[in-house]
């Protein structure tokens, strides 16, 4: 019995070691199958490497921008150039973008004359751009083979266009062709289009006692002409209200307030005549110095109002730099014939008696440009020998 009992007690023994045994087994199961069950999460980047490769699909995009601009003409807008940056953007900056606007598979490029313009910009707004030669040479290097260059000169004949048509001749052979466009008053449509254009937006102050100035910068040379010959377009017109000075030349301060005083205005507005409100609109014309036309006219007794705006930002005046634009392209790319420009120089005595000067000298300069329209109007001078 005892022997039977010592028995039962071995293979009850030998079950629990084997029960216990089969439970040591099926727990690491269980741990063993969490890392396969984590496997695909694993996988999950994998998963994602095709988004990963959508970089190497924009990659020729980049590749393709050095060919698109195969542009090898371009139309170089040339300016004097202002440090007013709020004047600059809307006056050169205006009849830029109405250039781009007209000739979209042209490239556009700016130049300023001034160079005392460019390094002031350089140097307080680090602001670059070229002088004129250097605007040539990057023109050159950049394969341009058709170059058209569109002055925003108020005149033909100034010494600034002259210079630039000097500096242009040194690179007629660095392109297929190179074209000088036409300064703003070149031919009587232009003289006209400009009365048109200050005239209406001026209107609002023509009531008769307001005289309505606007002031030209002047110039030694014999286009200074072109502001006689705008008084009288003007005149001619009907527009008697409006008088027209220089500030370097002739017609002179003097001048206008001889002019004012003939028709006695109680109030005068004060205008720039020039593409941009610059310097001398700011200073000259509209300044607090007291030899500034404001505070001249203001001390004899005139109620003075400044609008400091250039030509440059009336898209009328605008759309004529576009015109002229067009005529130097169509030359450039053979659709018509350059027109040389005429001159005929009205040479006289002189005398400084201006009534009589202004019936006989210039009268025989009006008929003169009257009677040949296709002469730079400009270039009619009256002469003293």
């Amino acid at each position: 019995m005892k022997k039977k009992f010592i028995s039962l007690l071995a293979a009850a023994g030998i079950t629990m070691m084997a029960l216990s045994a089969c439970g040591q087994q099926a727990a690491p199961a269980a741990p063993a199958e969490e890392p396969a069950a984590e496997a695909p999460a694993a996988e999950e980047p994998a998963a994602e490497e095709p988004a990963a490769e959508e970089p190497a699909a924009e990659e020729p995009a980049p590749a393709e921008e050095p060919a698109a601009p195969a542009v090898d003409k371009a139309i170089l807008v040339v300016s004097f150039g202002t440090s007013y940056d709020d004047s600059r953007d809307v006056t050169i900056g205006g009849v830029e973008n109405a250039i781009k606007e007209a000739f979209p598979d042209w490239d556009v490029r700016r130049a300023f004359t001034a160079q005392i313009i460019i390094d002031k910009l350089a140097q307080e707004e680090k602001l670059e751009i070229d002088n004129v030669t250097q605007a040539l040479d990057r023109a050159v290097a950049d394969g341009i083979k058709t170059l058209v260059v569109q002055p925003t000169h108020l005149m033909n004949g100034g010494l600034e266009y002259q210079d630039l048509a000097a500096e242009l001749e040194n690179y007629k052979d660095s392109f297929d062709k190179v074209v000088l466009g036409k300064p703003l008053l070149t031919t009587p449509d232009d003289y006209e289009a400009v009365v048109q254009a200050i005239t209406a937006k001026t209107a609002s102050y023509d009531d008769g006692e307001t005289g309505i100035v606007f002031m030209g910068h002047g110039t030694e040379a014999p286009a200074n002409a072109t502001y006689a010959r705008f008084q009288d377009v003007l005149t001619e017109d009907g527009f008697e209200n409006y008088i027209v000075g220089t500030v370097e030349a002739t017609p002179s301060l003097d001048d206008v307030v001889k002019a004012l005083k003939a028709k006695k205005y109680k109030k005068v507005v004060l205008n720039p005549l020039m593409v941009v409100a610059g310097d001398h609109a700011n200073n000259d014309m509209a300044g607090d110095e007291e030899d500034s036309w404001k505070s001249v006219l203001t001390k004899e007794g005139y109620e003075v109002e400044c609008v400091l705006e250039g030509l440059g930002q009336v898209p009328e005046i605008q759309q004529i730099y576009v015109k002229h634009a067009q005529n130097a392209v169509d030359v450039a790319e053979g659709k018509a014939e350059e027109v040389k420009s005429q001159a005929i120089l009205v040479v006289s005595f002189g005398t400084s008696y201006d009534s009589s000067r202004d019936v006989t000298i210039r009268i025989t300069w009006l008929f003169t440009s009257s009677a040949l329209p296709s002469a730079t109007s400009t270039a009619f001078c009256a002469c003293c020998t």
